[in-house]
């Protein structure tokens, strides 16, 4: 479950203009270098993808382990990033949670996923009540909801696809996409990049650079649903384009919450990349999105 170079980090970077004040409008910026560990994040990247391949692909029996890891890592990292906001929310119950997430929808489906979900809210409330009470204890505890909501409960619907008829190819193409979505965009913001496109949550992402994850996704896209899956091609280009939207807002809503809490990076467990959350961001959302798409479009 990992992505390529990040587009908040890569996809299009962007130095903003000197002006008079700050709070004026950033029309215009100026291009500038990558402004990261390239090889480092070339050879993480190529590791990643391979053993997501080997998983889905040659060894399928391990690909839950992988994603429970996948997911557990990001919920520790999310944690330790709410404790900089003055949030304490409890590691252990959501670690828990994670596992039971992961084992019911494997063996149960959208149904277990869903039990297991409210079982883990609960353990999660009475683990944190047990200590103190109060509103410091809800602030807590909704963190931990959020915690829950966000990783393991999108990330587990990688198994839904993973479960159906071409599984294997429906991950990938989950994956795959936001992976295009990143590449394209900082290939695209590197060269053209010059009009941001938040610059007050993530300055370094541009307009060009959008328009770059647009082409490489829906190209991404179509490729594996008619080489694939066997699907009409345009089945690809209307995912490629859902998707791009999709893994874009993930990016920004990280991009913003870590503005919030004032950090730069979700974690440095990954050279080059940041944490697991930097690469997990897009594809938390993607898969869901995928998951309904195709419930939709082929039934």
């Amino acid at each position: 479950m990992t992505a390529g170079p990040s587009q908040e980090a890569a996809s299009t970077t962007l130095e903003a203009a000197p002006s008079a004040s700050t709070d004026a409008p950033v029309q215009h910026a100026k291009r500038r270098g990558p402004g990261r560990n390239l090889p480092a994040a070339i050879a993480v990247g190529v590791a990643l993808g391979g053993l997501l391949l080997g998983a889905v692909f040659v060894l399928p029996q391990a690909f839950p382990v992988v994603v429970a890891i996948a997911l557990c890592l990001g919920v520790l990292e999310l944690t330790r990033a709410l404790s900089h906001g003055g949030l304490r929310v409890p590691a252990v119950p959501l670690l828990v949670g994670v596992i039971g997430m992961v084992v019911s929808t494997v063996t149960h489906g959208v149904n277990g996923l869903v039990i297991a979900t409210a079982a883990a809210v609960c353990v999660l409330i009475l683990w944190r009540v047990s200590d103190s009470m109060g509103l410091t204890a809800l602030r807590d505890v909704t963190g931990g909801v959020f915690t829950l909501a966000w990783v393991p409960f999108l990330g587990c619907f990688i198994l839904l696809l993973f479960s159906r008829e071409e599984g294997p190819w429906l991950v990938l193409l989950a994956v795959l996409v936001p992976v295009a979505n990143d590449i394209g965009g900082y290939v695209a913001g590197v060269l053209f990049g010059s009009h941001p496109m938040a610059p007050s949550i993530s300055p370094k992402k541009s307009w060009e650079g959008f328009a770059g994850s647009l082409v490489a996704g829906v190209a991404a896209a179509i490729i594996v649903t008619v080489s694939a899956i066997d699907a009409p091609w345009w089945i690809g280009a209307v995912l490629g384009v859902v998707l791009v939207l999709v893994s874009t807002g993930g990016d920004l809503a990280e991009s913003l919450l870590k503005r919030d809490l004032r950090i730069k990076d979700m974690g440095h467990l990954l050279p080059g990349h940041g944490g697991m959350m930097d690469r997990l961001d897009s594809i938390l959302l993607a898969a869901p999105t995928t998951y309904i798409m195709l419930e939709i479009l082929l039934p």
